[in-house]
């Protein structure tokens, strides 16, 4: 018997991290068999005066929101990081530890339609989110005492939002997270070693095998990783070798806005409904030094797996040991790119 990642449990690793990924193919050799649930979707309205992101409504702080008329951003009303956290730490024998940490939390409003989410938006509008991401990571990096900017979207009540308005977050602070400082670390050995980023070297491989190539325009590259952990883990990667979102050129920002919202519309067209998902993107730290080794990347983590009322659930086996997957990302692959690029709402078929 040969060994095949298509048959046989095997592990595959993030080159990106270090972590490993269980993967058990066996378990769903035909996962698209059976009754595809479909949900009732919540219908909204263009304006909720209940909403504390629509424009002209009254936060909860009392703060009221200008009537914005595309995107929007303010400081988290309930911010998780503050900027005048005095500086302190604590150790106990080095088994009780805890350090200070000041930081900056905005919240973005993608458009004032509080019905609309990121596919169904036109691509102006897209790209104007772009570039508010852009203007933040430029003016939150530049405080002196902030090294690292978060841009990131949670999407869908299943992934912990609470406000279906299309909006983001962004988290700016002081250290640099785990997630991003392991891709720090993986990133300059790769680049110390062969004198070009990973992701560089990782795309081009990818572009030539298309085993898990979504689609690619002038700038940009989306597939799911090799590596993916989410069922439909994917990852929209710049072809140049980009360190930041500040680095794109105009024409690189229009093809990203496209690459977002067309990644954001395969996921609608999968079971037809507004897609949960979390996605951020991992880019050069803001602490003033040169990067050469980063290649900054965009990657959306969503949890639905057979259906729109069928999630994966990271527990057991998972919390303690490793992650796991059963359909393989070139499953996921193959059934993202078999979809239409057009809404399943402005269609009657999401089949191209």
């Amino acid at each position: 018997m040969k060994f095949s990642t298509e048959d046989h449990p095997h592990r595959r690793l993030n080159p990106l991290t270090g972590d490993w990924v269980q993967v058990s193919p066996h378990r769903a050799k035909r996962p698209w068999q059976g009754q595809v649930e479909k949900m009732e979707e919540e219908s909204r309205p263009e304006h909720d005066p209940s909403c504390y992101l629509c424009a002209g409504n009254t936060r909860i702080g009392g703060e009221v929101n200008p009537d914005y008329s595309d995107t929007y951003s303010f400081q988290n009303d309930f911010s998780s990081l503050l900027e005048d956290t005095p500086e302190g730490e604590v150790n106990e024998n080095d088994l009780f530890v805890a350090k200070s940490e000041r930081g900056i939390c905005r919240v973005i409003c993608f458009s004032p339609r509080h019905d609309l989410t990121i596919p169904e938006l036109e691509l102006p509008s897209v790209r104007k989110v772009i570039d508010l991401w852009a203007k933040e990571y430029e003016e939150l990096g530049s405080k002196s005492f902030i090294n690292h900017v978060q841009i990131f979207e949670n999407k869908g009540a299943v992934m912990g939002c609470s406000n279906p308005h299309p909006h983001g977050q962004i988290w700016a602070q002081e250290s640099i997270p785990q997630e991003p400082a392991k891709k720090q670390i993986k990133q300059s050995e790769y680049f110390d070693k062969k004198g070009r980023t990973l992701l560089s070297d990782y795309i081009a491989s990818e572009l030539e095998k298309e085993e898990r190539l979504l689609f690619e325009n002038d700038h940009f590259v989306a597939l799911v990783p090799y590596w993916a952990t989410w069922p439909f883990e994917t990852m929209i990667v710049p072809k140049r070798n980009v360190q930041r979102i500040t680095d794109l050129t105009e024409e690189e920002k229009d093809a990203f806005a496209d690459a977002y919202k067309k990644l954001t519309t395969l996921y609608d067209n999968l079971f037809e409904i507004s897609f949960p998902y979390s996605a951020g993107i991992h880019q050069a730290p803001t602490d003033g030094k040169d990067h050469p080794e980063w290649h900054m990347h965009m990657l959306f983590y969503p949890p639905l797996l057979r259906s729109a009322t069928v999630k994966k659930f990271m527990v057991g086996y998972e919390m303690l040991a490793n992650a796991q997957r059963d359909i393989t990302p070139e499953q996921a692959a193959y059934r993202l790119r078999s979809l239409s690029t057009v809404h399943y709402k402005q269609s009657s078929s999401v089949f191209s």
